[in-house]
């Protein structure tokens, strides 16, 4: 037997072993525990990861080059960079902007950088630990973003970029935001990482969310849209941007050869680079302070297959969400339910839902996990209340006008699943539970 055969044969087995002990199948039946979300694959990614393993390259390969290609392709980028989470995706993007190719430009100790204090911590933290100085300002309800009306009360001569993610999948007014940076030449970071698939119309045009900044994140942690276990992504359609991106995101090098890969450009020994020697080897020349942040062609390899199955995760989000309304709807007295931008289709990630005032979160949140009904917080709710807070100096950062929505959001709101292993036997039962918590029945 050659080795392609063996090859063949041994993905054909891991092939029957997804099928016979990985079936993600079956009706559900009361009792049973409904996750906000979870992973759904089947034996096309199990296969595609052995495929890989058996290559045994470990690091960066042909998977990773594949899905980085595929991925720029769908979201309409012309660069993508995979990295292994998301949280560092957020940070390449952020350190990006901070490079000295960038000139007057590049965010410095001390710039301003907008951002939402209903936020997930990671937004927040490359901008505190860089020497930035975030500003914070509230976010609107039911919908989740940033407050756009309180965008040109937060600007300062010292302000660079906005940073900003769409909560859940619900787009933030982008028309408003962009026109906000341009008026005051601001770079955009579009944290895409809870909100792949989604859909905004600008300029006549539709576009999906994560090409409508300067640059933007994705993460495929397990919950999101597609997994590839850890991982994220970096995109951009800006060369220069995209330059830096890789350096930093590989050790900060100045060469752009692939790791294992020498002398792609023919100079490697020819150039000349700050006080080094003239014959100094490039592989080895640092433009930037960076980081090993690559993924692994193990990752990409389920990428790939993800993928695929992209379309039909976002469309059962879609109906879940759509579906799950319809059932809460008679709730809204009690509770506040979502709504999504207009001049939008969101891919949603959850269900956020805000109990009105007078009625109690802990109760409803305790009901339903006693139901086995999982919930979430709308992640920090105000990140300014947390511990890690307790530690940073006020004049680190600034407030830009009330956080009362956000101070809402932390006392009164969680958000359901919609992911698409969920069915109208889960939702129902959601809502059945959800509205004895709240004593109403439907």
């Amino acid at each position: 037997m050659n080795e392609s055969a063996a090859r063949a044969e041994i993905l054909a087995k891991v092939r029957e072993y997804c099928r016979n002990f990985h079936s993600q199948g079956g009706d559900w039946s009361a009792g049973e525990r409904i996750a906000y979300s979870r992973r759904i694959y089947d034996g096309d990614e199990m296969t595609a990861l052995v495929d890989s393993a058996l290559d045994f390259v470990l690091t960066a390969d042909r998977y990773t080059e594949k899905f980085e290609e595929l991925f720029a392709r769908y979201l309409g980028a012309k660069h993508c960079f995979f990295v292994n989470s998301g949280s560092s995706a957020n940070l390449l993007a952020f350190m990006a902007l901070t490079s000295p190719l960038l000139g007057e430009r590049a965010i410095k100790r001390g710039d301003e950088v907008l951002t939402v204090a209903a936020s997930f911590p990671t937004t927040v933290a490359p901008i505190l630990q860089f020497g930035a100085t975030p500003v914070f300002v509230d976010v609107s309800i039911p919908q989740y973003n940033v407050d756009v009306t309180a965008l040109e009360q937060a600007y300062s001569p010292r302000m660079k970029a906005v940073f900003l993610a769409h909560t859940l999948g619900n787009p933030f007014d982008i028309a408003a935001v962009k026109a906000f940076c341009d008026r005051h030449c601001l770079w955009l970071i579009e944290d895409n990482c809870d909100a792949l698939g989604s859909e905004y119309m600008g300029n006549a045009h539709t576009a999906l969310t994560g090409v409508f900044g300067d640059i933007s994140t994705a993460s495929f942690y397990p919950p999101h849209h597609i997994t590839t276990g850890e991982g994220g992504a970096v995109c951009t359609s800006d060369p220069l941007l995209a330059k830096i991106v890789r350096s930093v995101r590989d050790w900060g090098r100045d060469c752009s050869c692939p790791a294992g890969h020498d002398d792609l450009c023919g100079r490697r020994f020819q150039g000349q680079y700050g006080t080094l020697p003239a014959d100094y080897d490039h592989k080895y020349v640092f433009s930037h302070f960076g980081y090993n942040l690559k993924a692994t062609d193990m990752q990409g390899a389920i990428g790939c297959e993800q993928l695929k199955k992209l379309p039909r995760f976002i469309e059962k989000r879609r109906a879940n969400f759509e579906y799950l309304y319809k059932l809460l709807k008679p709730l809204e007295d009690k509770l506040i339910l979502p709504q999504a931008l207009p001049n939008s289709r969101p891919s949603w990630f959850g269900f956020p839902i805000t109990c009105r005032e007078g009625v109690q979160r802990r109760k409803i949140v305790e009901y339903l996990e006693s139901q086995n009904i999982q919930t979430r917080m709308l992640f920090s709710g105000n990140i300014l209340r947390h511990p890690c807070f307790d530690r940073v100096e006020k004049s680190s950062y600034r407030v830009a006008g009330g956080l009362k929505n956000t101070n809402i959001i932390t006392e009164r709101t969680f958000w359901l699943g919609v992911y698409p292993g969920l069915n109208e036997t889960h939702l129902r039962a959601m809502a059945k539970a959800l509205s004895e918590a709240v004593e109403v029945k439907i």
